[in-house]
């Protein structure tokens, strides 16, 4: 059961880490138990958005974790899918439909991936090298890996493409006049990449959660009534015998958030702080959905939005909380660059409750 529709079930899935709107069963982002991440971006295109209800993009991402082993086959899976069932359904909680298309970063311990769609239609490039970012617009021009079969007769059949000379996926399937959300999201687009290559060949952890807080490119949003929701990063070793760290914030603003460091291992403890409630008659499910609302903020969320009231109301006091939750994720960060060095090797009980035990340590400050 996804969060529209039922698919047939796989054999096997993998352990999964999800960072998603609660209303919702796929995820915004997330990790499995393989190395594999991915993170999706909406995205308007040239073909018509699907507002009959089939996979959402979140859907996509929370099922290429799943069942993917490894960053292609999580690509395979996802296209796969998209070519069968299609994309479509609101992706907000709220009567007014707010439907998208979606594009993804995939990435694991020895490849990443750009996957961009078009309602059915897909184009996927490799990276290679250096870095990559998407802010809501296409980007693959013509260095395509992988594509639908039918992608390119698609664009010619529309005039969307001649048929002869070089094609662009994005080129080809952009719009002519974009919405004003995505006019916007060129310069976070632009300013992500000058951010990434300004530390080009030595990017670390910290490096992409300073990005992340970045609010002078947008990368960061906490106006206008949108605010990011979730933060997360993903150190994914080369070395096998190594362990990937996922950090995540599991609350909004990144600027004003705390980076836990969480590693798949047996036995791991859940964090109910951070899992939203659950409701027998959610209006996310009944038919016609969202004709109410409810509150689905978890515990840590709650704790930590009367911590942002605070430091709005009281500066000083907010700078003094703000400097203890950054000791907080200093101390993670130290660790958990120990144990990539090999400089300590905690037993698998211990990483088991690390997340756990970082959400509650932030619990206490707050």
């Amino acid at each position: 059961q996804c969060t529209y529709l039922q698919i047939e079930q796989a054999e096997r899935t993998h352990a999964v880490l999800l960072s998603r709107p609660a209303w919702l069963w796929g995820a915004e982002m997330g990790a499995n138990d393989c190395g594999v991440c991915v993170g999706n971006e909406g995205v308007w295109t040239r073909e018509p958005l699907g507002e009959a209800e089939a996979l959402l993009g979140m859907d996509l991402v929370r099922l290429g974790l799943e069942r993917g082993s490894s960053a292609r086959e999580a690509l395979e899976v996802m296209t796969a899918l998209l070519e069968r069932h299609g994309q479509g359904g609101s992706c907000k909680e709220q009567p007014e439909p707010f439907v998208y298309h979606n594009t993804f970063l995939l990435a694991d311990r020895t490849e990443a991936w750009l996957l961009e769609t078009a309602g059915r239609y897909w184009a996927a490039q490799r990276i290679r090298e250096g870095s990559r970012n998407i802010s809501n617009q296409l980007s693959i021009g013509s260095e395509i890996t992988a594509e639908h079969p039918g992608l390119r007769e698609r664009a010619r059949s529309q005039g969307w493409w001649s048929g002869h000379g070089e094609f662009s996926f994005a080129r080809a399937f952009s719009l002519d006049k974009e919405p004003p959300r995505m006019e916007a999201a060129k310069a976070r687009l632009r300013a992500g990449t000058e951010l990434l290559q300004r530390h080009a060949g030595h990017i670390t952890e910290e490096t992409l959660m300073s990005i992340l807080r970045d609010k002078a490119s947008g990368i960061c949003v906490d106006s206008a009534g949108f605010r990011t929701a979730g933060s997360m990063v993903s150190v994914l070793p080369r070395d096998p015998a190594l362990p990937c760290v996922h950090f995540l914030t599991g609350t909004p603003d990144p600027s004003r958030s705390v980076f836990k460091p969480f590693v798949f291992v047996p036995g791991i403890k859940a964090a109910p702080q951070v899992r939203s409630p659950s409701f027998p008659q959610d209006p996310a499910r009944q038919i016609p959905r969202f004709q109410r609302s409810v509150d689905r903020r978890h515990e840590l969320y709650r704790r930590h939005q009367a911590a942002l009231e605070l430091m709005e109301r009281d500066p000083e006091r907010g700078q003094r909380l703000l400097g203890t939750l950054q000791q907080l994720e200093q101390q993670g960060l130290q660790g958990m660059r120990e144990l990539l060095r090999g400089t300590v090797s905690p037993g698998p009980a211990e990483l088991a409750d690390l997340f756990l035990d970082c959400v509650e340590a932030e619990m206490k400050f707050y």
